[in-house]
C-alpha cells in the first residue's frame, strides 16, 4: 500500500489561498497530523513557503512539530490551556475565563490568544463573559508586549456561502472586537472564499491546503495505491465477500486488495459505486469493505497491475466521501498508519 502526498501541491494551495486573502497574513492549520498527511513534513514545507503561524488542536500536537520549525514560527493551540499541559514554545488560544486565569497564574508573561464565540456555540468566550474579561485580557502583560497575540472566532457555515449565519457571525465578531488593537482572525478556508470582509488580519486555511472542498480550485494532494494480493475467476451466480454482497452476472476476474476499514476505507463505501483505477481505466469496487481487504472487478483490464489507485486526480477525497455519505475531512483523517507514506 502506498500513500503519496504531494507537498508541492499543498504549498501551491497555501499560496493560492493566501493570494485570495491578500492584505491578511496567511497561517496554516496542521491539526490532526496535518489532516492525516504528516505534520512533521507538511509544516516545514509551508514554513519554507512563507507560513509563520500554525494551528493545532492539542498541545501534544504542538510539541510534536515545535522541534521541526524555527523559533520564529508561532504554534497556536486551539484547545487552549488545559490542566497539566506543557506549553513551552506554544501559544494557547484561551476559550474561557477559567482558561484565562489559569494561564495568567501559571504563565504570567506567557504569550496567548483569545477565542470568542460569535455564534457557533462550541468554543470561545460568549459576549457577556468577554465583556467582563475584556479589559483585563487586553491589558495583560506578556513577554512580547501587552495583550493577546490574536483575537479570533470561527464560522459555523462558511462552506455554505448564502447561509445567514455567516453575516450574523461577522457582525457579532465585529461588535465584540470593536476597538481591539490586537490582530483579528475569523476565516478558515471557507471564510477566505467568502471574500475580503471576512479576512481581517490573519486567515487560517485548513482543508483547502489538502485538496478538499470547499476550495474547488485546489490542486489534488493525495494518491492512494493499493496492492493486489490475489486474483481469481468466478462464474455467473458466484458471490464475493461477506454476506454474499455481490454476485457475478458473467464470468469475472476479481482482484483482492490490501486495505479495508481498519485503514480508513469506510465500510459505508460498500456497494456505492466506488472505482479502483488502473491508469485511466476504472474498475468497480465490489462486495463489502472488510477490515483488511476490498475486492474489485478487473475483468475488463487486459492486464492486472500490481497496484490499483483508490484516491487520485480522478477520484479525490471528496468524491470518495460523497459515496460514503460523509466529508473529505473524514476520509483524509481516517487514512491509517499501515499505508506506507511517501512525500514528494
Amino acid at each position: 500500500m502506498g500513500l503519496t502526498i504531494d507537498l508541492g501541491a499543498i504549498v501551491a494551495n497555501w499560496k493560492a489561498l493566501a493570494a485570495q486573502a491578500a492584505g491578511a497574513r496567511a497561517a496554516a492549520v496542521v491539526k490532526a497530523d496535518a489532516y492525516g498527511l504528516g505534520a512533521q513534513k507538511v509544516a516545514p514545507a509551508l514554513y519554507q513557503a512563507g507560513a509563520r503561524d500554525f494551528f493545532v488542536a492539542q498541545a501534544a500536537e504542538g510539541r510534536a512539530i515545535r522541534p521541526v520549525l524555527p523559533a520564529d514560527a508561532r504554534i497556536f493551540i486551539l484547545s487552549g490551556h488545559m490542566p497539566g499541559e506543557g506549553l513551552d514554545g506554544l501559544i494557547p488560544v484561551l476559550n474561557s475565563a477559567g482558561q484565562f486565569f489559569r494561564d495568567r497564574a501559571l504563565r504570567p508573561q506567557g504569550v496567548f490568544a483569545i477565542q470568542l464565540d460569535s455564534g457557533m456555540n462550541r468554543l470561545g468566550m460568549e459576549p457577556a463573559e468577554w465583556a467582563a474579561l475584556r479589559s483585563e485580557a487586553l491589558s495583560a502583560r506578556t513577554a512580547e508586549g501587552i495583550g493577546p497575540a490574536l483575537v479570533m472566532s470561527h464560522l459555523a457555515c462558511a462552506d455554505e456561502p448564502e447561509h445567514a449565519a455567516n453575516a450574523a457571525q461577522l457582525a457579532q465578531f465585529r461588535a465584540m472586537t470593536e476597538g481591539v488593537a490586537a490582530p483579528r482572525s475569523l476565516a478558515a478556508t471557507g471564510g477566505i472564499l467568502l471574500g475580503h470582509d471576512y479576512h481581517f488580519d490573519l486567515v487560517r486555511p485548513g482543508i483547502g491546503l489538502y485538496g478538499g472542498e470547499p476550495y474547488a480550485a485546489a490542486r489534488p494532494v493525495v494518491t492512494l495505491a493499493l496492492e493486489v494480493i490475489q486474483t481469481r475467476m468466478v462464474g455467473p451466480g458466484e458471490s464475493v465477500g461477506y454476506g454474499c454482497g455481490w454476485t457475478a452476472a458473467r464470468p469475472s476476474r476479481i482482484a483482492t486488495l490490501s486495505a479495508g476499514y481498519a485503514d480508513g476505507l469506510l465500510r459505508a463505501l460498500s456497494g456505492k459505486g466506488v472505482s479502483l483505477w488502473a491508469g485511466d481505466r476504472a474498475c468497480p469496487m465490489i462486495g463489502r469493505v472488510s477490515m483488511d481487504l476490498i475486492t474489485a472487478d478487473v475483468t475488463d483490464l487486459p492486464d492486472v497491475p500490481a497496484m490499483l489507485d483508490i484516491l487520485n486526480a480522478r477520484q479525490g477525497v471528496d468524491a470518495l466521501a460523497a459515496r460514503a455519505g460523509t466529508i473529505g475531512y473524514e476520509i483524509l483523517t481516517s487514512l491509517g498508519p499501515r499505508y506506507g507514506r511517501n512525500w514528494v
